[in-house]
């Protein structure tokens, strides 16, 4: 039987190829290692992987994502800090006097601790110079003012770092 065959005659169908619509895309055809074709894959308009798909939220959490301010709504703290009363604008540069009075305290303490520790000191070594043998007098002197010196370092340079801010 040819391709006239058919009942009345009529021409075979011709298989045809089918052509994309518009926005569509058609994936060549792979090989497998075996050496046949597999079909070639259509990907029709509009198609979004489901890997880029965008995961669903709810109307609430979008809410709460856009609105992730740490005020309540309608809180405006530029407008707060305006209409601060007399006596809390007051009470603010009292606090602030506190803070610096004892940031001067401390300061003071500090400078006055490691004088007073240097004198113990020398009084000490003074002491200790009359009743022991010298070679045994320099050891000990010389730890001393080493761990002194020490002391002194760490109070000036928090000294420094409380000046400094």
């Amino acid at each position: 039987m040819g391709p006239m065959a058919k009942a009345g005659g009529a021409p075979p169908a011709i298989r045809l190829l089918s052509i994309p619509k518009e926005g569509e895309r058609v994936l060549a055809p792979t090989r497998r290692p075996d050496g046949i074709l597999r079909k070639p894959i259509r990907i029709r308009a509009g198609y979004v992987p489901q890997d880029e798909v965008a995961i669903y939220q709810s109307k609430g959490a979008l809410l709460s994502k856009s609105s992730e301010a740490t005020v309540p709504p309608g809180y405006d703290p530029d407008l707060a800090e305006k209409t601060k009363t007399k006596s809390a604008r007051r009470n603010e540069r009292k606090k602030e006097k506190r803070h610096q009075a004892a940031l001067e305290k401390e300061k003071n303490m500090v400078s006055e601790g490691a004088e007073v520790q240097y004198q113990r000191c020398q009084t000490l070594l003074q002491n200790q110079w009359k009743s022991q043998k010298p070679s045994l007098l320099a050891r000990i002197l010389i730890r001393k003012f080493q761990h002194l010196k020490k002391r002194i370092d760490v109070h000036v340079a928090i000294h420094s770092e409380t000046s400094a801010s």
